[in-house]
């Protein structure tokens, strides 16, 4: 281990073995924390180029079991966003897909920090479970199509042990250590082709387009090379995605974007993300084609039915999508005003998803219990005319002491200015194996 360090220090490039050598070890515990922590920050340092890092994913991904999604018809395609602030996509995107008949075997995450988690959303549904064993897995996604549970046996037991480690020695913000966490979970849940939501902006982790598209071009090469066709979109995350940030609001989001009444925004994205998934699962043989079927399964309802179908599946209460008021409100309903005229400018999208979790909505710490009521409703976004006095958007919580935590955050993270912002994109540009195209 000692000349493994030595070598990336130097700035030679590791060969597989050392990889392999390196995450067996420390998977099984013969390498302290004090040595990997010292080769992780000789990767933060140094880099790894696209076999080190590709290497590194594969042996993060046979670290434990893997799931062998071949029993199940069709082609699977799994999606895998790098989280934001209102970011829902998944809960409206799967049903979409699953609904023209692309199966989609899903095993999504939980949310920390400032970006939510679509284990949590769906969990604010009475009744409904993600902690589903394999076989029952298999089966919910053979009978309708999809299916989203949690991370199930002992998958990819290096990535939680790294990550972990890299949590704490502040060697988070490295591409290939980003790309191997992600890409190596991808692998390991064993669908035949990916696609990656790449968020870049003020809610992002890659803060920088730049940066998200070195990213996406090195976890699309890595999907490549372990021969699951692979492609990324970069998605805008410099204002938050619909209008609503909360687990339970988020859901109600969804189900009116499905019956066909959601945001522009949140839809536009949802119809852009579920096209990509339609040509990779051979349902659509263009974008354009695959947007014009995703449109029309929301269109004719189907997309919304589904949704129902797998939440029923995993014991959720469908009568709470039917009707949405059976979810309630908390006891506490804070409206924010516009202090002037003008528009909403720059917001600090970040900042907007830590006041949600000041609210209750979110963790702070792994283990923190979430209020699903709690989290804020925009009624307006960047780019929108205000009024003095006018209402911008609703906090709620259960409990005051919350609030008076999550207002100021909240307050602090919209600027309000004179002039109309310039309009931004809510695609930045689609990244695959032959390249990167940039729109706008």
């Amino acid at each position: 281990m000692y000349d493994i360090i030595e070598h990336k220090r130097d700035g030679r490039a590791l060969s597989p073995e050392e990889i392999s050598y390196f995450v067996q070890g420390y998977v099984a515990g013969e390498i302290p924390d004090y040595q990997a922590s010292a080769l992780l920050m000789a990767i933060f340092l140094r880099g790894m180029d696209a076999r080190e890092t590709a290497a590194l994913t594969l042996a993060m991904e046979h670290s434990g079991d893997v799931v062998d999604l071949s029993g199940l018809e069709g082609i699977k395609v799994d999606k895998h966003s790098t989280g934001g602030v209102g970011d829902k996509t998944s809960l409206a995107v799967v049903p979409i897909v699953a609904s023209l008949g692309v199966p989609v075997a899903k095993m999504s995450g939980r949310g920390l920090g400032h970006t939510g988690g679509t284990l949590d959303k769906l969990e604010s549904i009475p009744g409904l479970t993600t902690g589903i064993d394999r076989e029952r897995f298999f089966h919910i996604v053979r009978e309708h199509g999809a299916a989203i549970i949690g991370q199930t046996g002992n998958l990819v037991p290096a990535d939680k042990l790294i990550y972990a480690l890299r949590d704490v020695t502040a060697t988070v913000d490295s591409i290939p250590l980003i790309a191997s966490s992600i890409m190596s979970k991808k692998l390991a849940a064993g669908s035949d082709r990916i696609l990656l939501d790449v968020k870049t902006g003020s809610g992002a982790f890659m803060k920088d387009l730049d940066a998200a598209i070195d990213l996406a071009r090195a976890m699309v090469s890595i999907g490549e090379e372990a021969g699951r066709e692979t492609v990324a979109l970069i998605t805008n995350m410099n204002r938050p995605l619909g209008h609503a940030i909360g687990n339970a609001l988020e859901v109600i989001e969804v189900v009116e974007t499905l019956r066909g009444h959601g945001p522009e925004d949140l839809a536009r994205e949802c119809c852009a993300l579920a096209a990509e998934m339609l040509v990779l699962g051979e349902r659509a043989s263009t974008i354009d084609e695959g947007r014009a079927l995703a449109e029309q399964a929301i269109a004719n309802g189907s997309a919304f039915r589904k949704l129902c179908e797998i939440v029923a599946a995993q014991g959720g209460d469908v009568g709470y999508l039917e009707d949405r008021s059976r979810f309630g409100r908390d006891a506490i309903a804070h409206e924010v005003a516009a202090p002037r005229d003008g528009y909403l400018g720059a917001i600090d999208t970040t900042a907007v998803g830590t006041a949600s979790v000041e609210l209750g909505a979110g963790r702070e710490k792994k283990d923190d219990p979430i209020d699903h009521l709690a989290g804020i409703t925009l009624l307006k976004n960047r780019g929108d005319a205000v009024r003095a006095g006018e209402t911008v958007a609703v906090l709620h919580t259960a409990d005051a002491e919350h609030l008076s935590r999550a207002l100021p955050t909240f307050q602090a993270a919209l600027t309000f200015q004179e002039n109309e912002p310039e309009p931004e994109p809510l695609l930045f540009a689609r990244v695959t194996a032959r390249g990167v195209e940039r729109f706008g």
